[in-house]
């Protein structure tokens, strides 16, 4: 019992602590729940269309010489083709705003970045960093990241507090199904109780997995479980310093007057085609260049599940294969670092993962909700009884002052 009374003011009190922000963090990730879908909606649903009869896409070389013509391309701008025929192509640069194109016409579809995407990058700001731009990020950030670790602590104290001291049906039955005859504290605790059993495991997951992505030693401590060694951080060391953008000698003696090979750009796409049956989706540099192996990133999943993507690496003279790196390639480090990055919003599981991540947010929003609710009923409750006290301690003292 003394254990249990520590763990429950424990709980109280990292939760009136961190209440508000794991609030705002639970509302903004059950926003962020279809994000991707509701992108792809927003922005190519609309330029959906049946290809004209008999008509073939157009190939990669005049599919991106016609938008050269159209409107400049960056010199890191990725083009993405789908297998879906009524799908456009997509050309964009880096995180910026994507150039949508008919595939069999090369006609420029849109080219301005959507409301929707606007809005969902602000809200995932609200979500990750409370919404603070400029030198106060990093502070934002780390408030945020404590916070989380409140949470996950009151979800595992939570999960020790909610279990019933003597097992029965009755028991259970209040902690785990909704009471709708209840109204007050009686209706907050049940309802507390009910979304916290339902909701634990995958409210723990998602909690735990947002840590890597807050704190540096959470991240590490992946690779170390696993015996594998943590990737570089960009700009310390080899080519991550040089920003991965190739032997610095060649470019420069390429633009000395070294004549680049000839790249056989739709020799490249097609091989790329045909590494993975079944494919979704294709990304790679929409100018190729002779100077390094042609990258190509395949998806066979919905966009959203690391362990269907691959990475293929194409000669660019010859279109053969020079390195083909699945999933199950990677070491167990950047295995789990994936698992966690995509379990966090559920979308390593598919659309079923997503919703169960988005209910475990909801849950979330509730387990605060009632658990402020309950808060303020006991503060109320002791004040009434100290008030009371008062009264009694007051009217004793005029009682022997009247003796």
């Amino acid at each position: 019992m003394q254990i249990r009374k520590v763990f429950f003011w424990l709980h109280l009190a990292a939760g009136c602590i961190a209440g508000a922000i794991v609030l705002l963090m639970s509302v903004t990730g059950a926003m962020l729940t279809y994000e991707r879908q509701m992108l792809a909606r927003s922005e190519r649903g609309q330029l959906q269309a049946d290809p004209p009869a008999g008509a073939r896409r157009l190939p990669v070389s005049e599919l991106v010489a016609a938008v050269g013509r159209q409107r400049e391309i960056a010199g890191n701008a990725t083009l993405t083709l789908r297998s879906d025929p009524r799908e456009p192509a997509e050309i964009r640069s880096g995180r910026g705003s994507a150039v949508y194109v008919n595939a069999y016409t090369g006609a420029v579809l849109k080219g301005a970045e959507s409301t929707a995407r606007t809005t969902f990058q602000k809200i995932t700001a609200w979500h990750r960093w409370l919404g603070v731009e400029g030198e106060g990020r990093a502070t934002a950030r780390a408030i945020a990241g404590a916070c989380n670790m409140a949470f996950l602590f009151m979800v595992v104290s939570g999960a020790y507090l909610w279990l019933p001291r003597k097992w029965s049906w009755n028991a259970l039955r209040s902690i785990a199904l909704f009471r709708w005859n209840l109204g007050g504290k009686a209706r907050d605790f049940n309802w507390h109780n009910v979304f916290g059993v339902w909701a634990l495991f995958p409210l723990f997951f998602v909690v735990i997995t947002a840590l890597p992505m807050s704190y540096t030693w959470a991240n590490n401590l992946l690779y170390v479980m696993t015996g594998s060694e943590a990737p570089a951080a960009p700009g310390k060391g080899g080519d991550a310093k040089a920003g991965r953008k190739g032997p610095p000698n060649r470019r420069e003696s390429a633009g000395r007057g070294e004549v680049e090979a000839f790249v056989d750009v739709d020799a490249l796409w097609e091989r790329a085609s045909r590494q993975v049956p079944g494919w979704q989706s294709i990304t790679a540099r929409a100018a190729l260049s002779g100077r390094e192996p042609a990258s190509f990133a395949i998806d066979s999943g919905d966009g959203g599940q690391p362990q269907k993507r691959s990475t293929l690496l194409l000669n660019p003279a010859t279109s053969a294969v020079v390195r083909w790196e699945t999933f199950g390639d990677l070491n167990a480090g950047r295995r789990l670092r994936s698992w966690s990055r995509f379990v966090h919003t559920g979308e390593y599981y598919g659309v079923v993962g997503q919703t169960v991540a988005g209910l475990a947010s909801f849950a979330g929003v509730m387990l605060v909700w009632t658990g402020i609710s309950l808060s303020l009923r006991r503060l109320a409750a002791w004040n009434g009884r100290r008030r009371k006290r008062v009264g009694v301690l007051d009217e004793e003292a005029v009682s022997v002052v009247s003796e």
